[in-house]
């Protein structure tokens, strides 16, 4: 009997012992799927009072406003948690503790304090010192702030995890600390971290459900109104399994656009290992990064990099040394 390298090839009784479990489930699954239907018809929730809500076009067009503020206040709040992201790793990351410590310190603040907290305090805290903030704004800053610093932590993660000989490469061909961080670290963190960086932004959509504590008139909000509504006998399922299908929809939608970026940057020629030109001399000779030539360089043979060529060299200085 063949093995596999992981576990042992289950025998006839582990077999047949797995198919009764996975029968077993099934059951047990189904049955409750049943039980779940079985009370939503006995209470009436099957009921087309219940649901009719839904057919009026009036209803659809505040559903569609309420997901244009929901879409309005994550779109903003995606991209300056990017930025954010970015602006306090780099910073935790410097050499200087001038700078390392006070970042460090922001950074540990921000993840601390829960995202409603920090909306409740911007709108319903800065009116008592005579600052008055609007739902929108105290909703996207919330969310900025405390993504920002989690997005920041992921980051510092994955370039911390790449080896050390990338930075030596890059001042091996003469890069500067910023060009080391622009052209060869960053990029490789972020495609290494995308996965966590997608998550961490489906996340920030999902919160900006919070914002109906504060008034601000997003989709929540608005499901928390239609729940309400006598007329219809108060389509607090309904609305919730309506306007849950709508955010399962959009946190779908990015997903696929997150999957579709890891394949677009799994096939790009830059992470083939390929020297890229980011320039042309005078000559219309292709430049590589802070402006050596990867095309015209004579000791360059096919396929190698920079890297590897002063790595050569040296080698051959050791020999003719000895």
């Amino acid at each position: 009997m063949s093995t596999s390298v992981l576990y042992d090839v289950p025998g006839p009784k582990a077999i047949a012992r797995n198919r009764i479990l996975a029968v077993v489930t099934v059951v047990v699954v189904l049955s409750i799927l049943g039980f779940i239907i079985y009370r939503f018809y006995l209470s009436g929730q099957f009921s087309a009072q219940k649901w009719g809500i839904f057919t009026y076009t009036t209803i659809w067009n505040q559903i569609f406003v309420a997901l244009g503020r929901t879409l309005a206040a994550f779109g903003l709040a995606a991209v300056l948690s990017i930025v954010l992201g970015f602006v306090l790793a780099i910073g935790r990351l410097s050499d200087h503790r001038a700078v390392r410590v006070p970042f460090t310190v922001v950074t540990e603040l921000f993840r601390a304090v829960p995202v409603l907290v920090m909306m409740m305090l911007l709108y319903y805290g800065l009116p008592s010192v005579g600052i008055k903030m609007s739902p929108y704004w105290a909703v996207v800053i919330g969310l900025v702030v405390y993504n920002g610093s989690v997005l920041a932590e992921a980051l510092r993660a994955g370039i911390e995890s790449l080896p050390k000989g990338q930075k030596e490469a890059g001042y091996a061909i003469g890069l500067r600390k910023n060009g080391v961080m622009r052209l060869i670290l960053l990029p490789q963190a972020v495609r290494n971290m995308l996965p966590v960086i997608v998550a961490q932004l489906v996340v920030t959509m999902k919160d900006t459900a919070l914002g109906f504590i504060i008034t601000y008139p997003e989709l929540l909000y608005l499901a928390k109104q239609l729940s309400s509504n006598v007329q219809f006998g108060r389509p607090l399922l309904q609305s919730a399994f309506v306007i849950g299908g709508i955010y399962i929809i959009m946190c779908l939608i990015l997903s696929g656009i997150a999957k579709w970026l890891e394949i677009r940057l799994r096939h790009s020629p830059k992470t083939k290992g390929q020297p890229q030109p980011v320039g042309v001399d005078f000559g219309g000779n292709p430049l590589g990064a802070g402006g050596v030539a990867t095309a015209a360089d004579p000791r360059q043979r096919q396929g190698e990099t920079l890297t590897e060529v002063i790595a050569t060299q040296r080698e051959d200085g050791k020999r003719q040394g000895h």
